[in-house]
């Protein structure tokens, strides 16, 4: 292998029963997931045995997916497998902070689970939905959005897939829009209106909360969702704006491409960002790991390659 890029998810991809392989399995997964259980308790009984109306609700999903994603990487970290660089999607950006080494894997929790409530109390006040609108031009889906008083793109996620968030008095017409131009959307698993101005209180009242913790130097790039670029100048201040701005993940996926990252492993459950990232770019490997089974094929393919 080159040079690897660990990628955390974001929400959506969440499922009841996550992450419980890797606590039984992993010495390393299960001392770090009792260690942020601790913090929050009851986060671990709701990965393991919680609905998915319960995972869906903000407050709930983002503890539970960081959890989630820091269990994988602390495992991962005793298989032998370490990154280069790291990046992730949203709430994934925190656990990515913690990763390296920015903030420790206990404040990035209480960081991560603080932001779950604000933006929880924001997509109570401002109900919302977000669209992966697909088959069209990162242009056509911004100039359809300007046709509605409260459609924002939000996620530039591949060529071809940019999601939107909308009122819920907004997004039936503008679904009907998004037809008539030859794309078509996809309802995604989240419970509200996020990276958009539905979530402005939630990033001022946040800017707020991160004032309180401080921040050490990354051991290694870390890339920003706001710029789509490596951080550069006042994290905690990208790291709030990140709640109200679209995530550039094209941007991110090609820098990142550009400074040497030929693997990229997804940290967490499912294989949204492995997905994504075949389709910014074929020629890279892509990996994720959410089990056991995943982490003996990395470290099988790093050990062969």
């Amino acid at each position: 292998m080159g040079k690897i890029a660990f990628v955390f998810a974001g929400q959506g991809a969440q499922f009841p029963g996550m992450g419980r392989d890797l606590y039984e399995s992993s010495a390393a997964a299960k001392a770090v997931s009792d260690k942020l259980d601790s913090i929050r308790p009851g986060t671990l009984e709701m990965c393991f045995q919680g609905n998915a109306d319960e995972l869906k609700r903000t407050v709930n999903t983002q503890p539970c997916m960081y959890l989630t994603e820091i269990a994988a990487a602390e495992a991962l970290r005793e298989a032998g497998i370490e990154a280069d660089a790291v990046a992730g999607f949203s709430l994934g950006e925190i656990a990515a902070l913690a990763y390296s080494g920015i903030t420790g894997e206990e404040d990035g929790f209480r960081i991560v689970t603080k932001r779950a409530e604000l933006m929880q109390r924001e997509a109570e006040k401002h109900p919302a939905v977000m669209d992966a609108v697909l088959k069209l031009s990162d242009e056509c889906v911004e100039n359809t959005a300007a046709l509605f008083s409260q459609v924002y793109p939000v996620n530039y996620n591949s060529p071809g897939q940019v999601v939107v968030s909308a009122s819920e008095s907004s997004i039936g017409d503008f679904e009907a829009k998004i037809k008539e131009e030859g794309g078509r959307t996809m309802r995604l698993n989240v419970s509200g209106g996020f990276h958009s101005p539905f979530m402005h209180d939630a990033a001022v009242a946040f800017a707020s909360e991160l004032e309180k913790y401080t921040f050490a130097e990354s051991r290694m790039d870390i890339y920003s969702n706001v710029t789509g670029k490596k951080y550069e100048g006042d994290v905690k201040h990208l790291l709030s704006k990140q709640i109200e701005s679209p995530v550039r993940w094209v941007s991110i996926v090609r820098e990142m491409i550009a400074n040497g990252i030929d693997t990229f492993i997804e940290i967490g459950p499912g294989t949204t960002l492995t997905g994504l990232i075949k389709r910014i770019d074929k020629n890279v490997r892509t990996y994720n790991v959410s089990d056991a089974q995943s982490i003996a094929n990395i470290v099988s393919e790093v050990s062969n390659g």
